[in-house]
């Protein structure tokens, strides 16, 4: 159990906080006030946002890793944790990014063939749309249906299940803003 721990703890390095902070932003409190890589990208710039983005579906890679070469039968409890942590960090009380560029990390190790499926419908939204949120939950809904045609078992298609679900959930404003046409493109 110690490797779930582990895993949500890596997954709350709020990582575009420590890069906005050590270039004198606090993204918390500029554009859309999210620590994650599409509001280091507005108001930080390309830099910023994709390092943002690596280092956010690093942890995602990195927590699934250790696990596997340590603890294999935990590696669905640590996917989870890992987006758990990114999503509440203890470091922030609790209030922390969306969880997509984690989950990514987590979904690429975890099945590459639904990862695959996410990421195409992810550049297909984000290529028509250019709106960061729609293209994620585009994604989450693309992986949940790939999950029932690429899951190896029950265990880890509830996993992925979760874990997409803990992304929307986590989007709410943005799906009200994408209702009343209201969501900024990037």
């Amino acid at each position: 159990m110690i490797i779930v721990l582990i895993s949500y703890l890596l997954g709350s390095v709020p990582f575009g906080l420590l890069i906005g902070k050590l270039n004198g932003i606090d993204v918390r409190s500029v554009g859309s006030g999210n620590i994650g890589a599409t509001n280091l990208l507005r108001v930080g710039g390309k830099l910023l946002g994709l390092l943002t983005l690596v280092l956010d579906f690093s942890k995602g890679v990195i927590a699934v890793y250790i696990t596997h070469l340590y603890e294999p039968s935990m590696l669905n409890f640590a996917a989870i944790a890992a987006v758990l942590g990114h999503i509440y960090p203890i470091w922030l009380g609790f209030n922390g990014g969306k969880g997509v560029a984690t989950a990514a990390g987590v979904l690429l190790c975890l099945n590459p063939s639904i990862f695959l499926v996410a990421l195409i419908a992810w550049a297909g939204v984000l290529m028509l749309s250019r709106i960061s949120s729609l293209s994620s939950l585009s994604a989450c809904i693309a992986g949940a249906i790939g999950s029932l045609f690429f899951s190896h078992n029950l265990e880890d298609r509830s996993a992925l299940l979760l874990i997409f679900f803990l992304i929307i959930l986590r989007h709410k404003q943005n799906i009200i803003r994408l209702l009343r046409k209201e969501e900024k493109p990037i």
